[in-house]
């Protein structure tokens, strides 16, 4: 596995430094459900307002349902399609809108779906699989496909798979594979009492 450790400017826990989101994944080798259940398990653990856990996951192996997995696919934009060819396994993560104690919208719901996608691709780093999370996708289109009620909100696809050579992805996308990962500094995301006065 191509490994690109982010650059920090002060020392955070290995596994998320770690985590990226690659796109060569190796096509042959499945990903054992013990692992996908894992992914799975970690993300129902991920905090949520009122402890509602709006989030809901749908998931598609292609070595064991390769025709509901091929309608997933289905889903993504083409420039997606190049890659996640490869992924045996493909998640969607949606959002619930409304809060489960009391049925009124729920506004942290796509915050909290966030959060316990974060936790997936965590785990996915801890156990060496890849995990890349996709907005390039037709959610409508998904919705129809798998009666996903109206309301609710189709957030990520996520491809997830062993890593694979960088050298069989498309030319076009081996520099973005292999470029140095780069983040905005410090002081442009967080501010010190009073907004834009950037922490140092």
């Amino acid at each position: 596995m191509l490994e690109k450790p982010a650059a920090t400017s002060v020392a955070i826990a290995e596994v998320i430094a770690r985590r990226w989101s690659p796109r060569a994944i190796d096509p042959d080798q499945p990903v054992s459900r013990e692992h996908w259940l894992a992914l799975l398990e970690a993300a129902r653990w991920a905090p949520s307002c009122f402890g509602d856990e709006p989030w809901r996951y749908l998931v598609w192996d292609r070595f064991a349902d390769a025709a509901g997995w091929q309608q997933a696919f289905e889903c993504l934009a083409e420039g997606n399609q190049i890659w996640v060819k490869n992924a045996p396994v493909l998640l969607l993560s949606v959002a619930a809108p409304n809060f489960g104690h009391n049925d009124q919208p729920n506004r942290w719901a796509q915050h909290d779906t966030g959060a316990a996608s974060e936790n997936l691709c965590l785990q996915a780093a801890a156990l060496g699989l890849v995990a890349h999370q996709m907005g390039g996708f037709d959610p409508d289109k998904a919705k129809a496909t798998f009666n996903i009620p109206a309301d609710h909100v189709c957030m990520a696809m996520i491809a997830v798979g062993h890593p694979g050579a960088v050298e069989h992805l498309p030319e076009t996308l081996r520099g973005k594979e292999q470029a140095p990962r780069q983040r905005k500094p410090l002081a442009q995301i967080a501010f010190a009492s009073v907004w834009g006065q950037g922490i140092r």
